[in-house]
């Protein structure tokens, strides 16, 4: 396995890290980002403990290309605000379109070059989706006739069998979002996307618990990771 480390928007004030893991033999390339919205806490700590295991090779990618973008909005962050504009409406719409801020332009552009057959976006939010449907906290949402869908809904099943709380379970929530980076991934570049949503009331540990649990199962539907070892 080999990683490196590199810099998006490299000598701006929205410069950020992200890192490019390859690999002992070919397989699918997963494109993660956490810290869209700088206050979506449990997303990029997760993405961090990912690329802390994987530093430490504790964790191994055995087949294809992983990219982690572990803090996308490192100014949001520093305030601990979503972001002024919303980052997350500001991936182009569709093929005539262009990203209309410097931090999606250079997501995107990381995203064409190299063409994930995976693009799971890590975030949270208000309420239980379990108990009140409006919400979106504890779920996975993918965009409709996404071919990730019997994917997603493995991974639920498979986080939802130990919970014991049924508020606290995931469910599969389909739907477009204009302007994101899981709609213009799909669209767009036509790769498995999805988007991760922790529900902010719940414990931090639990929330990173929950995100770092859909990771490994998202890395093992692509087969990026041995899950026999």
């Amino acid at each position: 396995m080999e990683m490196k480390k590199h810099l998006l928007a490299k000598g701006t004030r929205f410069e950020t890290s992200y890192f490019v893991i390859h690999g002992k033999s070919k397989g699918k390339t997963m494109m993660i980002t956490a810290g869209v919205h700088g206050n979506e806490i449990a997303s990029i700590l997760a993405a961090e403990r990912l690329v802390g295991l994987l530093e430490k090779n504790r964790l191994r990618i055995e087949k294809g290309t992983l990219i982690v973008v572990p803090l996308v909005n490192r100014q949001a962050y520093k305030l601990r605000i979503r972001g002024n504009p919303d980052l997350n409406r500001t991936f182009p719409r569709s093929d005539k379109d262009k990203a209309s801020h410097r931090l999606s332009v250079e997501l995107f552009q990381l995203a064409k070059q190299y063409r994930p057959s995976w693009y799971v976006d890590l975030h949270e939010a208000n309420g239980l989706s379990n108990i009140n449907p409006q919400r979106l906290g504890q779920t996975l949402i993918a965009d409709p006739k996404s071919a990730a869908i019997p994917a997603i809904k493995r991974i639920v099943a498979h986080l939802n069998r130990p919970i014991v709380q049924k508020s606290r379970r995931f469910t599969v929530r389909l739907q477009n979002l204009l302007g994101s980076g899981r709609h213009a991934a799909y669209h767009l570049l036509k790769a498995n996307a999805v988007t991760v949503e922790t529900c902010w009331s719940l414990p931090m540990s639990t929330r990173v618990s929950f995100q770092m649990k859909i990771l490994n199962d998202i890395l093992a539907e692509a087969n990026l990771i041995n899950t026999k070892a």
